[in-house]
């Protein structure tokens, strides 16, 4: 059985908790560094559920390094049970193995059953008036600012209306 560590690199106890896991007889522990905006947030954690076989284990320290969803957390433990691997989870000892296994699926699935559909979702930044300005001037029409920045041509007309009073 390999056992694979799995940690998000989001703060200062992020040290403690990649030596948490080599301490736990991780064989493998990697590292999710923060994604630039746009970027896929969980692309190693992809990576390992790829790449796990059967009888691995995952290991993280806290179910929140899995998402920022209970929906996030129940993806990667069906992923994990399709390939026939388990979750371990540190703090608190808990495991997807087994009777304890189907309890904590029943309880996430039960706590997503009532969590808002856009929890774990983050918000987008509105964009500055200024890089929205200076598109306008580069000869850029509202519609593709819009779509560039990743926002509402409500947004654009009201910035860009913002800007001229």
């Amino acid at each position: 059985m390999l056992r694979i560590g799995y940690v998000r690199l989001r703060d200062a106890r992020s040290s403690e908790d990649t030596a948490t896991l080599k301490a736990c007889g991780c064989h493998v522990v990697r590292a999710e560094e923060p994604a630039p905006p746009g970027g896929d947030e969980a692309a190693v954690l992809y990576s390992i559920l790829d790449f796990i076989g059967e009888g691995d284990q995952l290991v993280v320290t806290r179910l929140d390094q899995l998402g920022h969803s209970t929906r996030n957390v129940l993806r990667v433990i069906d992923r994990l049970e399709a390939r026939n691997a388990s979750l371990f989870v540190v703090e608190p000892d808990i495991t997807s193995d087994g009777e304890g296994g189907r309890a904590l699926r029943a309880a996430l699935k039960a706590v997503a059953a009532v969590e808002p559909p856009w929890a774990g979702r983050k918000r987008r930044k509105a964009p500055e008036a200024e890089d929205i300005r200076a598109l306008q001037q580069a000869g850029v029409g509202p519609v593709e600012i819009a779509r560039r920045l990743g926002v509402s041509r409500m947004t654009v007309w009201r910035k860009l209306r913002a800007l001229e009073a």
